[in-house]
């Protein structure tokens, strides 16, 4: 059997506090999840962070593998426990963690799982352990929507695997699918948590809960920056230098909107509150962008030169010193 340095897998000191192990733990599970990891062997080292969290994270757990771990392993990296050792915590000292409980260690099952080999004796009576409860996984899910869904509202289903007993108490995946309604507003990285939607708990435990990351596919023409649109409207060189009213898209519907006379490439009109809803609204930023006309009549290069004689005395490169 090999000894497993539960410290060493969560990149921690022997000297870490809960608070660094629990840190470390949800780094590490995010990391290796095999639901959204790319990395090489993501379930096993997903399998080897939480058997890790299930000991570091309880005390009595820790304490008991801290004095096994300066008990040491063999030379040859293996390990067997001390004559007559009999954990007295045992299985299940906290809450059920990301780590599938019927997949431990043989090392983990050989230290601790005296509750799940049938009922390690509890003292001189020789009772069984009564099992404790254990909250069910919490799960974490991903998204996409479309801008307009976000904007407007949605709903949507959501397919997950939870871990979950069968009849014979083995810890089994299965598929879960669930309606969920998407309130308007819903921005990108944004989560939406739905209580007991996760996992089943064991041994009475409540179920975990259900988390949901909004992902928001890329629009062709809007773009979002915290609760605000961005729109880029391309204006002719005449509505840029006479000003005009022109017709423009938003998230809620077309509106008309003034071109400024003498308007450069660049310039921002600000729309209040036409950006994301919420308790305090966003609103759409219309960047103009001075477009030209691939080809021009001889009536309007003629125009154009004209113009340039009697704005000659215009050299917008001045201030390059050039």
């Amino acid at each position: 059997m090999d000894f497993k340095d539960y410290y060493a897998v969560l990149g921690v000191g022997e000297s870490a506090s809960p608070e660094d192990i629990k840190k470390a733990y949800r780094k590490l599970a995010r990391k290796f999840h095999p639901d959204v990891s790319k990395e090489e062997n993501a379930t096993d080292k997903f399998k080897d962070v939480g058997e890790a969290y299930e000991v570091l994270k309880d005390p009595e757990k820790r304490a008991e593998y801290d004095q096994l771990r300066k008990y040491g392993a063999k030379g040859d990296g293996s390990f067997q426990p001390p004559p007559g050792w009999q954990s007295a915590s045992g299985f299940g000292g906290g809450g059920y963690t990301e780590a599938d409980a019927s997949q431990f260690s043989d090392f983990f099952e050989e230290i601790f799982g005296g509750a799940r080999r049938g009922g390690g004796s509890s003292g001189a009576g020789g009772g069984f352990r009564q099992s404790r409860k254990m909250r069910g996984e919490d799960v974490h899910a991903r998204l996409a929507l479309f801008l307009e869904e976000a904007f407007n509202g949605c709903d949507k289903q959501v397919s997950f695997t939870v871990h979950d007993a069968d009849e014979h108490g083995r810890v089994m995946p299965r598929q879960k699918t669930l309606k969920v309604k998407i309130p308007a507003g819903m921005r990108d990285g944004q989560h939406i948590r739905l209580k007991g939607q996760g996992a089943p708990g064991m041994g009475g435990g409540e179920p975990g809960d259900l988390f949901i990351e909004v992902e928001l596919a890329p629009h062709p023409h809007f773009a979002v920056e915290g609760h605000d649109v961005l729109l880029t409207v391309p204006v002719a060189p005449w509505e840029a230098a006479l000003g005009a009213t022109i017709t423009i898209p938003t998230m809620a519907g077309k509106v008309n909107v003034k071109v400024p006379q003498g308007t450069t490439s660049g310039r921002k009109l600000r729309l209040k509150g036409k950006g994301f809803p919420g308790k305090h609204p966003g609103d759409q930023i219309v960047i103009l962008q001075v477009a030209m006309p691939e080809q021009h009549s001889p009536e309007a290069t003629k125009l154009y030169e004209k113009l340039a004689e009697l704005e000659k005395g215009f050299n917008p490169r001045n201030k390059l010193h050039v």
